[in-house]
């Protein structure tokens, strides 16, 4: 099922919330100030065949440590409860836990990339890039907006 289509941003901008200490509205711009990281991924899609592209951006664990993640610093295994979702404009949504990404555990390169293919993506917004992934499902083009928290609200 393709996911519903919405309208949200179409400025380029992504929101970062959730139990953070600092939850922010983020450009293109301000992400290309942060350290960046350089990768070529190669996608095997089921409907449009072999996708390979080269991006650049910070590391998804970099932007959400600038915004303060609200868990116990000291507590190593305490990070292992949280949860982020991503957001696309067009509704495509990936949910990511701490753990994939965290350079102590899975140590995922995600990034969000701000150029892709050499080409900027300062009006269509960062996209999310999950290096190492065979399919590109967890690719989102033009993220508007990430969450960020810890699992056990689902429980509760």
């Amino acid at each position: 099922m393709q996911p519903k289509s919405i309208d949200l941003r179409t400025d380029g901008l992504m929101t970062l919330s959730g139990e953070v200490r600092t939850p922010a509205t983020l450009s293109v711009a301000t992400l290309r100030s942060m350290p960046q990281r350089e990768t070529t991924v190669s996608f095997e899609c089921r409907t449009s065949g072999l996708r390979r592209h080269h991006f650049t951006g910070p590391l998804l664990v970099d932007v959400l440590q600038a915004a303060g993640p609200l868990f116990d610093q000291d507590e190593r295994k305490d990070r292992l409860r949280f949860l982020i979702s991503v957001l696309g404009r067009d509704g495509h949504r990936a949910v990511l836990s701490w753990g994939e990404i965290d350079p102590e555990f899975g140590n995922t390169a995600a990034l969000l990339a701000v150029t892709m293919d050499c080409l900027d993506l300062d009006e269509q917004g960062p996209h999310l890039v999950m290096p190492g992934d065979r399919c590109g499902g967890r690719h989102i083009s033009q993220v508007v907006e990430i969450k960020f928290c810890a699992y056990d609200r689902l429980w509760g």
